[in-house]
């Protein structure tokens, strides 16, 4: 199926209520696109579904139409305290749009009643609002939504409000089965209705099929939407085919004067820049504020609170301006009119990429996405083009770059709080890099630190593992002493002074220090905790010996087999009742060894 307008609304074999056609004529929605036009019909015919299509491409629109249609067509209409459809979405972002895009429709509908639930806000205020106004949809995150199941005792009871249950929607569905959510969803699901419509929409989601049928799907109708003229197969292009994507190459220290003079040349366009951790945003981000004149520049990342639903919803509002965001806001975020997707830092994955540069190009609109690489990644192109069905062409150099580093490094002069938020950028950017999951390319060991550090802006290298026992003669330190900075902030600035005089009243005790290795060389918690375990056995004299132990792997090797059912109940206990029953592997008898 091609990503191309697919009829009027008209069309549809099913009928739509006035109500919901008077909606979409008034938001200038004429047109359906292809997911709309193969979900719609399928939703409303008790199908599940599950919907592939590329980021853009309407998927909001194929699930909020079917959700309003299925509740006017309840025989025992909705009570205040219960919900008939549940949206859950993995950010607080998205989750807003949809609310916003559903409340466009229920405005003809004042019978039901929606709720937000999303972090950023008083949980205590959502059960108060929940219990004073109900809600017929609810649209939530996960981690609030299974809050909000275990907060009986404020009066809420929320398994009794889903038991009438029609619609669950899983927005973003790949990503919300990631590790992070499935705990949380697992949760959830466990207190839904059986008996009812489930919907997966996603970009890249059909591949993950056990995961679909552990979300609750019954036989699911499976919908792949590619884009136009591309053949409908695994190798399909996976961004939007009015997307431009480019790449440039550039040295560490070259970076970022590379960024300031592009978005100063197209600073009446609306730009998204994405880096690779919350420091680097509140970094740079603070920089470029200084730096493009005229230009309303916002910062979004997963650590800020309450702020962030607002930032969001002014920026999206702009006619023009820069976001300097996280992948918070890389995937699903509807952002009006987005003109280019600037990567100053590659994502940790290729997938994170595609969602990335699908922020413009929406809806079939044209959009440009520029990803910025050091020499030595180069091949990430081809990468991309073959992981991702993701082709790049190269961009002519960016003209009239200027050295701006050096006013960069003013302001840390001028604020302490600029000189630390310097220092944290460089060392989560490391962090970052070390973690990559194209690790081929991505390499820390070939990083030129002197180059990147240089590229920060950095008065000075900050101690950490990774630069332990190195020097660097291309990197030259500021000659002033980094401690008589002072904080812009009076407040600020009068508490470190008086804890650094607290520190000279008090002696100093000698401190034990363990050793950190790099952050690239660290085993993952299972290694660390399997040493942990082995010297805490030879510190005390553990007592098991190796017959003891190879005795209990070969019962856990038994016990998962019985598990994932390769032997029934009976082998098990034969197996276990035999090894019980072993000759012992070390020579001589019991006797004997004693």
């Amino acid at each position: 199926m091609d990503n191309t307008t697919d009829g009027t609304w008209s069309s549809l074999p099913v009928k739509l209520n006035d109500g919901v056609l008077q909606t979409l004529e008034a938001l200038t929605f004429t047109h359906m696109t292809p997911v709309q036009s193969a979900c719609i019909p399928l939703f409303m015919s008790n199908k599940d579904v599950a919907a592939e299509a590329v980021t853009g491409s309407g998927k909001t629109l194929a699930f909020v139409i079917p959700i309003i249609e299925i509740l006017l067509k309840r025989e025992e209409k909705l009570k205040k305290m219960q919900v008939g459809a549940l949206v859950i979405t993995p950010t607080r972002e998205l989750a807003l749009q949809i609310s916003e895009v559903m409340d466009h429709f229920i405005q003809k509908f004042p019978q039901f009643t929606q709720i937000l639930l999303i972090g950023g806000s008083n949980p205590i205020e959502d059960v108060e609002k929940f219990k004073e106004q109900g809600a017929n949809i609810v649209i939530a995150t996960p981690g609030r939504l299974e809050d909000m199941f275990r907060r009986k005792s404020d009066g809420l009871d929320m398994a009794s409000c889903v038991r009438s249950l029609d619609v669950l929607v899983l927005d973003e569905a790949d990503r919300l089965l990631d590790m992070g959510f499935e705990a949380s969803l697992n949760t959830i699901l466990g207190y839904l209705p059986k008996q009812r419509r489930t919907g997966l929409f996603s970009a890249t989601q059909t591949q993950e099929l056990e995961k679909l049928v552990r979300a609750g799907l019954r036989n699911p109708v499976r919908i792949t939407v590619k884009e136009k003229g591309v053949a409908a197969t695994a190798a399909a292009q996976k961004t939007p085919s009015r997307l431009s994507n480019y790449y440039t190459i550039c040295r560490s220290e070259d970076k970022f004067n590379h960024l300031v003079a592009f978005l100063r040349q197209h600073k009446h366009e609306k730009q998204l820049v994405f880096f690779s951790t919350c420091a680097c945003v509140e970094y740079y981000g603070r920089a470029l504020e200084t730096l493009i004149k005229k230009v309303t520049v916002c910062c979004i990342h997963g650590k800020m609170k309450q702020k962030r639903n607002k930032i969001f919803a002014d920026f999206r509002a702009l006619k023009s301006g820069i976001l300097v965001c996280t992948d918070v806001m890389a995937r699903g975020i509807d952002i009006p009119d987005v003109n280019w997707v600037l990567q100053y830092d590659p994502p940790s994955s290729a997938t994170a990429f595609v969602h990335r540069c699908g922020r413009t190009a929406r809806i079939g609109n044209q959009g440009n996405a520029l990803v910025f690489l050091l020499p030595m990644e180069e091949t990430y192109v081809n990468f991309l083009s073959i992981n991702q069905k993701c082709p790049l062409q190269r961009m002519s150099p960016i003209s009239d770059v200027v050295d701006v580093l050096d006013k960069v490094k003013a302001m840390s002069v001028a604020d302490r709080a600029m000189f630390e938020r310097g220092t944290r950028a460089f060392v989560s950017f490391v962090q970052a890099y070390a973690k990559h999951e194209c690790r081929l390319i991505f390499r820390i060991k070939d990083l030129d630190f002197a180059s990147l550090a240089r590229g920060f802006a950095l008065l000075r290298l900050p101690r950490m593992p990774e630069l332990k026992g190195k020097t660097f003669p291309n990197f030259i330190e500021t000659h002033m002493d980094t401690d008589t900075i002072r904080y812009k902030d009076k407040n600020r600035e009068k508490q470190r002074q008086k804890i650094l005089k607290e520190k000279k009243e008090t002696p100093l005790q000698k401190k034990n220090f363990t050793r950190n290795k790099s952050w690239s060389k660290q085993r993952d918690r299972k290694d660390r905790k399997k040493r942990r375990s082995e010297k805490r056995k030879h510190d005390e004299g553990s007592d098991v010996d190796d017959d003891d132990i190879q005795e209990l792997l070969s019962d856990t090797r038994l016990l998962k087999k019985l598990k994932k059912g390769r032997i029934t109940e009976e082998d098990f206990e034969k197996q276990i009742a035999k090894s019980k029953h072993k000759t012992p592997t070390t020579a001589g008898s019991d006797e004997e060894r004693v």
